[in-house]
């Protein structure tokens, strides 16, 4: 018998706004001027955040941290189509749509100082904390996912991971259950190029990550990363769907990471300065005010004075942080593992508390 067709699908791609600021009219979403407004102060925020955070870094005063710098649309556009009933469980760059969810700035701050009190938030914000492990927070979104599911309860969850996340089973095991179980789920991809210093190209072989949903029985689609508006559009599509009880989606955003994978990274060693540049062009705050300023909603003075005020909200937060750390204690990080602590850790308590105390006699000295 001759072979037939068994299975033909499509993926499609959208862009709203684009890099020079033009929108097309036909797909442009009505949005709140309050809500449009609110977009700009996040990924500003998200943004001036992470230069104080680079800093703090290079002054010793803050570990390792990933930055979020060109991604600020992404994340922030897709959580825009949830309610604050529906469940958020984020990666670790999404900082501006965190703010947008009501994340406090100094949580973002400590986390990244070393305190996992920085990783405690109020419930009622329903956002899970900020994994370190890549694509571990796809299965726990399933699972509060399928909970919803049997509660009966139109509640939607969203995850977010980056483009490294689908080389990892725990991502195709998370695709698999919900699609099976048609689990109100939406992953998002934020597709920035590169796991670490390994480019996408070298990742999969596949056109497109979005159509890797394709073999678990549910839909996938492109987007501009940098297009805040068609971000938006695809989650609301997406979001909709799983409320209706139709299953997940897999949303893939085109992004780019503009500065390290983290602060211990050098990316000129694995990319060209030209790509960079590239990217920059397509910067998401740059069309974003654009795209204000030609609805009239913008202007340089306003900018002057939302970068002073957020500055100023950035130092208070710093201080803030700062203090909490000042007077944490280390030795509680045993505390919380064994009821009883095994010798090996007793032994590394005993050591941590003479450290403890040797530095704090010499602060001591040194103030007086």
């Amino acid at each position: 018998m001759p072979r037939q067709p068994l299975v033909q699908f499509q993926v499609d791609y959208l862009q709203i706004l684009d890099e020079n600021g033009r929108v097309d009219a036909a797909l442009e979403p009505s949005l709140p001027q309050a809500t449009l407004l609110q977009i700009h102060r996040c990924m500003t925020l998200a943004r001036l955040l992470d230069r104080r955070m680079h800093i703090l870094q290079q002054q010793g005063r803050m570990g390792t941290f990933p930055s979020c710098y060109g991604q600020e649309a992404a994340g922030l556009g897709c959580v825009l189509a949830l309610r604050p009933d529906d469940w958020l469980v984020p990666a670790y760059r999404e900082t501006s749509a965190l703010f947008y969810r009501g994340l406090p700035m100094k949580n973002v701050l400590l986390f990244w100082m070393g305190l996992e009190e920085g990783n405690y938030w109020s419930p009622q914000l329903r956002v899970l904390s900020i994994p370190i492990l890549i694509g571990s927070q796809t299965l726990h979104a399933v699972g509060i996912a399928l909970a919803c599911q049997i509660r009966g309860s139109d509640e939607v969850t969203m995850v977010f991971f980056g483009d490294g996340a689908t080389s990892e089973g725990d991502f195709h095991e998370a695709c698999n259950l919900a699609g099976v179980y048609q689990a109100p789920v939406v992953f998002v991809c934020i597709n920035n190029q590169y796991a670490i210093s390994v480019p996408r190209c070298l990742q999969s072989h596949s056109e497109t990550l979005a159509q890797k949903a394709i073999a678990y029985g549910f839909p996938g689609i492109v987007v501009d990363g940098n297009d805040v508006l068609a971000c938006y559009v695809a989650a609301q599509e997406a979001v909709q769907r799983a409320r209706r009880g139709q299953g997940p989606t897999l949303i893939e955003c085109l992004t780019y990471r503009l500065g390290p994978h983290t602060t211990a990274d050098d990316p000129r060693r694995y990319r060209s300065e030209q790509e960079r540049l590239q990217w920059e062009a397509k910067d998401p705050l740059k069309r974003w005010r654009i795209y204000l300023e030609q609805r009239g909603l913008w202007s340089e003075s306003q900018q002057l004075e939302l970068e002073r005020e957020l500055l100023a909200e950035i130092d208070a937060a710093v201080r803030q942080a700062e203090y909490d750390l000042a007077h944490a204690d280390p030795l509680e990080m045993f505390d919380f593992v064994y009821a009883e602590l095994p010798p090996d850790l007793a032994a590394q308590r005993r050591e941590a508390a003479e450290h403890v105390a040797q530095t704090d006699t010499v602060s001591a000295s040194a103030r007086r």
